[in-house]
């Protein structure tokens, strides 16, 4: 593949660097929610409060990526890819967005809902959204939360194994798509 059409073909710095932080904070995010699982109170409470800071930071980064996305076109896709892998890859991608956005707001408006403040990691109160104090709708935010992470979860899982597949399986130029530094095989 001509360099030019390779560089082409990549994600931008920014585009890549977004990917990979909201990527980290996702997986940090999840390990923090099933740590205060098994913790005591108190643990829980610490555990959850950087939970919902962390959930802040990666509505704020998608806001900000999907901006960057705005400006920045993406790439074509490879072109090896079957139209039902192309298909799939859109939608998947989209799904990543809508649920970055509608899973730490649903929390959002959990945490609104309960009357519990947000605090950004002690920094500043994050404004409660403009949903009063109600158990019935917290509860559902909560279930809304838990939907939305699960799907999360299997998507990610999902956008995984097809990294993994078109890398070692398929030996085409995706995966480099994301890391630069990779070349194709």
């Amino acid at each position: 593949m001509d360099s030019r059409v390779a560089a082409r073909a990549r994600y931008t710095s920014g585009a890549i660097a977004f990917h990979w932080i909201i990527a980290a904070l996702i997986v940090l995010n999840f390990a923090l929610a099933w740590s205060a699982e098994g913790a005591s109170k108190a643990q829980a409470g610490q555990l959850m409060a950087t939970h919902k800071a962390v959930g802040i930071t990666i509505l704020t980064l998608t806001v900000l990526r999907i901006v960057w996305r705005m400006i920045h076109p993406v790439p074509p896709l490879v072109e090896t890819l079957k139209a039902w892998e192309a298909a799939l890859a859109k939608v998947v991608h989209a799904l990543f967005y809508f649920l970055m956005l509608a899973l730490p707001l649903s929390g959002w408006a959990m945490s609104s809902a309960a009357d519990r403040p947000v605090s950004y990691f002690g920094l500043l109160q994050i404004p409660m959204l403009p949903i009063g104090p109600d158990r019935e709708t917290a509860g559902m935010f909560n279930e809304m939360h838990g939907v939305f992470a699960t799907s999360m979860l299997v998507l990610f899982l999902l956008h995984v194994a097809a990294a993994l597949k078109h890398q070692f399986i398929d030996r085409d130029a995706t995966l480099g798509r994301v890391l630069p530094f990779l070349r194709r095989a």
